[in-house]
């Protein structure tokens, strides 16, 4: 067997092993629910582009709340890419009553053309 027959051979077999070491999809998020009770919300811009192609779907965005209510930290962790953006600026504006503590969820986002 030749030596490139040889290397290309043994890419192959080990390429399964090396692509289930690396994650290409977004973590999932500890905690689902959010127990604070929301003062106001932001409803997301739905994006021109998303316009134009008629995309529909729903954006998953993990939020971090600090104790006085506002979003301390926020993350897509699913989603269409060309809607989430617009998802997370919406998030970042979202405002929780205050708490003790800082607390985390998932705040979804329905996006349906108009």
């Amino acid at each position: 067997m030749s030596q490139r027959l040889s290397t290309a051979l043994l890419a192959c077999l080990m390429l399964p092993a090396t692509l289930s070491a690396i994650s290409i999809l977004p973590e999932p998020a500890q905690n689902e629910d959010i127990a604070r009770p929301v003062k106001s919300k932001v409803d997301p811009e739905y994006p021109e582009l998303a316009r134009k192609m008629h995309l529909a779907g729903t954006v998953k965005i993990e939020v971090v709340v600090a104790p006085n209510g506002s979003v301390k930290d926020a993350r897509v962790v699913g989603g269409n890419p060309v809607l989430a953006q617009a998802a997370m600026v919406a998030a970042r504006k979202y405002r929780f009553e205050p708490a003790a503590a800082e607390s985390s969820g998932i705040i979804e986002f329905k996006f349906e053309p108009r």
